[in-house]
């Protein structure tokens, strides 16, 4: 419980996993599990999306932000940094064209794509930005923060509160600051105040 910051059920979970045994659950439980678990896969294989279409040509001006910044490669790449085409279905095509495709209602769920209000369909959340995965402890990837590289608005356009993701209960970069043998932590409110303060 202490090494991963887990509450007793995960950290059973967790060692359960490790032994190769099933934990006995409750249908609805093992529903909302499931469902958490396919929302961490969906987002992960976002996350990589975002990511490696930061490192084309029609994706840098992402990567350019993120340099203009000072961040150095191996920051942006510790910390997942990607950017998000100015398109309106590139990440859900990216899951169609792969057969990746997980049923788009997982996405919606996901917060990844959101529901069109004047026509059938379903467009990405995230367009022409900046992302900041958000990592649980563990290490999943469970929501995303995406900025604006100009003055539009909003300028920060987060992820909703998911089955794998509550605002309350999750810190950015704690899974990274999980790992110092420091007793103190600071907190501070930008995602690139943190990052700026880990890489310094």
């Amino acid at each position: 419980m202490q090494i991963e910051n887990l509450d007793y059920v995960d950290a059973v979970r967790k060692l359960a996993e490790r032994a190769g045994l099933k934990m006995p659950e409750n249908d609805a439980d093992n529903r909302e599990e499931r469902l958490r678990s396919d929302i961490y896969e969906a987002n992960r294989e976002a996350a990589r999306f975002f990511h490696s279409y930061m490192m084309t040509p029609e994706g840098k001006a992402g990567l350019d932000y993120f340099l203009s910044r000072g961040l150095s490669l191996a920051t942006i790449k510790h910390f997942g940094l990607g950017f998000a085409p100015d398109s309106w279905d590139a990440l859900y095509k990216h899951f169609e064209n792969n057969r990746i495709a997980p049923d788009i209602k997982l996405l919606e769920k996901a917060g990844l794509v959101t529901a069109r209000k004047d026509k059938p369909g379903y467009y990405d959340k995230f367009r022409n930005r900046v992302i900041f995965p958000i990592f649980d402890v563990q290490g999943n990837v469970i929501a995303f923060g995406g900025r604006v590289m100009d003055n539009s608005m909003p300028k920060y356009l987060n992820s909703p509160e998911t089955a794998a993701y509550s605002k309350g209960n999750n810190l950015y970069a704690l899974n990274v600051a999980k790992k110092s043998q420091s007793d103190k932590v600071i907190i501070v409110e930008g995602y690139m105040d943190c990052i700026a303060l880990h890489k310094a």
